[in-house]
C-alpha cells in the first residue's frame, strides 16, 4: 500500500473534523464514497479510518458505520492537580474504583524515587478513575506508610488523595517531576479501560514532592489515548 494515499484520506478526514464539517456524532462518508472520492482501494481507506479510530478521532458502530468521536479532554502539565480536581474543572463527575490497597516493602526503584531505604513499608494504591461513569485512567500511587499511617482504602473511593494528604495529614504538596510517553494497552489495562488490546495509551510516571522537598508519592497513570490530550506550556 502506498502510504501517501492512505495519508491523503486520513488527513482529509481529520481536517474535515477540525473544520467542523463533521461534528461529534456525525457519520463520516462510507468506505465506497471515500474510495470514489480519492480513487483508492478499500484497504487504503480502512487503514486511514483504523488509525483515526485508534487515535480517538472516530469510532465504529457495528452494522451502522463510522462516526466522529467526542473531543478529547485536555489536561495541562503546568499545574499539580489531582484527577478529581481536573474532572471537576471540566464540569464532569469524578469517581474511583479501588482495585488494590496494600502494604508492601519498597523495591529499589520505588525506594530511590521516594528517598527511603529499600524494604521500608509503603502503601500501594491502584484505582480505576472515571469521569461521568466513563473509565478514563488506571492510577497507581505508592506512598511512604509513615506519612499516612491510618489511611484506609474506603477513604479513596470518592475522595481526592491529594485533598486527604493536605487536609487530614497537613502534607502540603508543591511540585511533581514526571515523564510522559506513549504506551499500548495490555490485556489487563484494556479490560479495565474498555479499549482494545494494544490501543494507544498515555503513560505519566513520576514523583510528587512536599513543600519541604520530601518525596510523598510515586505515581504511575495510564490515560486512554482516545480521550486525553495534554497541554504543555513552555516559557523561554
Amino acid at each position: 500500500m502506498d502510504s501517501k494515499l492512505y495519508l491523503r484520506v486520513k488527513d482529509w478526514l481529520r481536517e474535515a473534523i477540525d473544520r467542523g464539517t463533521y461534528r461529534p456524532g456525525d457519520r463520516i462518508p462510507s468506505e465506497h464514497e471515500l474510495m470514489r472520492r480519492f480513487g483508492v482501494s478499500r484497504s487504503t481507506v480502512r487503514h486511514a479510518i483504523s488509525e483515526l479510530v485508534l487515535e480517538g478521532w472516530l469510532y465504529r458502530v457495528q452494522g451502522s458505520g463510522t462516526y466522529v468521536a467526542r473531543p478529547k479532554y485536555r489536561q495541562t502539565l503546568s499545574r499539580l492537580t489531582s484527577f478529581t480536581e481536573d474532572m471537576r474543572l471540566l464540569g464532569l463527575t469524578p469517581r474511583s474504583r479501588l482495585l488494590s490497597f496494600r502494604r508492601e516493602p519498597a523495591d529499589e526503584k520505588v525506594a530511590a524515587a521516594l528517598a527511603i531505604p529499600p524494604g521500608e513499608e509503603v502503601l500501594r494504591i491502584e484505582r480505576l478513575r472515571f469521569a461521568d461513569e466513563e473509565p478514563m485512567a488506571l492510577n497507581t500511587s505508592i506512598l511512604p506508610r509513615h506519612l499516612v499511617p491510618d489511611l484506609k482504602g474506603e477513604d479513596l473511593e470518592n475522595g481526592s488523595l491529594y485533598e486527604i494528604l493536605e487536609r487530614r495529614y497537613g502534607l502540603l504538596l508543591s511540585r511533581a517531576e514526571q515523564t510522559l510517553e506513549p504506551a499500548l494497552a495490555d490485556p489487563y489495562a484494556a479490560e479495565l479501560l474498555g479499549v482494545p488490546v494494544s490501543a494507544p495509551l498515555l503513560l505519566v510516571e513520576g514523583v510528587v514532592y512536599l513543600k519541604n522537598g520530601t518525596p510523598a508519592e510515586w505515581v504511575r497513570i495510564l490515560y486512554r489515548g482516545d480521550r486525553y490530550k495534554f497541554h504543555i506550556v513552555a516559557v523561554r
